[in-house]
């Protein structure tokens, strides 16, 4: 193995800064210290995102009425709308937000099968049930076959050839997922999109992009696709919405909507305003962080500087939460536990390390970790958001740590330390 994949890390001062701005970094709500390597399932939140919320969903005003308040709310909703374009970089379209993710995408793929003509639809093995479900659920509504790309089982990732390789004149929809919650594996989205549509031009493609982004940068100039989300819970924001992308043409698609609204239009009942606050208020912070390095003006190139910022620091944490540092031994360097898909290109993954232990259950492991003050997750066969995933790797659970750019050297170290304890219970 070699150190060209090391990352850089932010500087001790940077690091002190950040951790700042969030809650419940080093200590839980009880003021207990603790390590919560659990951010694939909700990441830590913006001190200013909670308190942004708070404040705007008190509000008592409609944001459709025409005094001060509400065209307040209003602007608010506009801020944060054009935030979402932000971390996409979409230039068009329609920005659609919905209680969850998960439920949007669902309407997504509702509207590309039962209007796009085609014979087939195509998926990949390792997608979060919101979307796997959904594919399944249209392709036999629709009566169209659902072929679904073979996952690699050393990568943890899925490998642009088997997707593209199920691609053909007759395929009306393509849904594929940015990276793996299980083993941090990230697609080649711009290779998919290019080779896809090389065969098909015309295809329609959503993606899922939940996972990934809050730790790189997404650019829609590069990948056209027709239909893209993420989550604010899982991106330094609050629980309880979901933010979407449709294309120009996915959006003029029939779907659920009032019949006095535009063609185009995809949100139903009252706005929120402080679901778009919470979303400025991600932005704000990546964009800050970018300001660090980079002297540039322009919001959306801040905020790429920021998001580029956090990836390599992730993977500094991940390059020194396998190979060791500071004295202490990586993951790869301790008997007694198996570290699953490793690999030496570290671009190709995002911070999330899934391994078992010879001595202890995945789920004894998770119950240990917390007894010493760390949570993990444990990732295993009983599970609907697990089983199909670890099926197709041929494992039968693993435990799953997730920690965030929030984290520092010092604490990988501390999380490395109770690891190599608990390889020998």
């Amino acid at each position: 193995m070699t150190n060209k994949n090391a990352g850089v890390l932010f500087s001790v001062d940077l690091m002190r800064q950040i951790k700042d701005r969030f809650h419940y970094v080093d200590f839980d709500m009880r003021g207990r210290r603790r390590l919560f390597f659990d951010n694939a399932g909700g990441s830590f939140r913006l001190k200013t995102a909670t308190e942004r919320h708070s404040i705007i969903d008190a509000i008592p005003d409609c944001p459709e009425r025409i005094h001060e308040l509400a065209l307040y709310l209003q602007d608010v909703q506009e801020r944060g709308t054009q935030d979402v374009r932000t971390v996409l970089n979409a230039l068009n379209g329609t920005v659609y937000a919905s209680l969850t993710a998960s439920g949007a995408m669902f309407d997504m793929v509702r509207a590309i099968t039962e209007n796009i003509p085609g014979k087939n639809m195509v998926t990949s093995v390792l997608e979060h049930p919101s979307s796997y479900d959904a594919m399944e659920m249209y392709a036999t509504r629709t009566g169209k076959e659902l072929r679904v790309a073979k996952s690699n089982t050393m990568t943890g990732g899925i490998d642009v050839d088997d997707v593209v390789g199920l691609v053909d004149e007759n395929t009306c929809l393509l849904s594929v997922m940015y990276a793996s919650n299980i083993s941090g594996a990230k697609i080649d989205i711009e290779k998919v999109v290019s080779r896809a549509r090389a065969i098909k031009p015309d295809l329609y493609i959503l993606v899922d992009a939940v996972q990934h982004a809050p730790h790189g940068i997404i650019d829609l100039q590069k990948t056209a696709v027709d239909g893209i989300n993420f989550a604010p819970y899982k991106f330094f924001g609050c629980r309880g919405s979901g933010f979407s992308w449709l294309s120009p043409r996915a959006a003029r698609l029939p779907h659920n909507k009032l019949a006095g609204k535009a063609q185009d239009f995809w949100d139903l009942g009252s706005p929120t305003p402080s679901q778009f606050a919470v979303v400025t208020e991600m932005v704000d912070y990546v964009c800050w962080l970018g300001s660090q390095f980079s002297g540039a003006s322009e919001r959306r190139a801040l905020f790429a500087c920021g998001m580029d910022r956090i990836a390599q620091h992730e993977q500094a944490l991940l390059f020194q939460m396998l190979n060791g540092g500071n004295g202490v031994p990586g993951l790869r360097k301790i008997d007694g536990l198996k570290v699953f898909f490793d690999h030496d290109d570290l671009t190709t993954r995002d911070l999330i390390v899934a391994i078992t232990f010879d001595g202890l259950t995945d789920t004894q492991a998770v119950r240990e970790y917390e007894k010493r003050g760390v949570i993990v997750y444990e990732r295993v066969t009983t599970s609907l958001y697990s089983q199909r995933m670890l099926d197709s790797f041929g494992i039968k659970g693993s435990v799953r740590v997730s920690p965030l750019h929030c984290n520092s050297t010092e604490d990988i170290s501390q999380f490395l330390e109770i690891t190599r304890e608990l390889s020998l219970l």
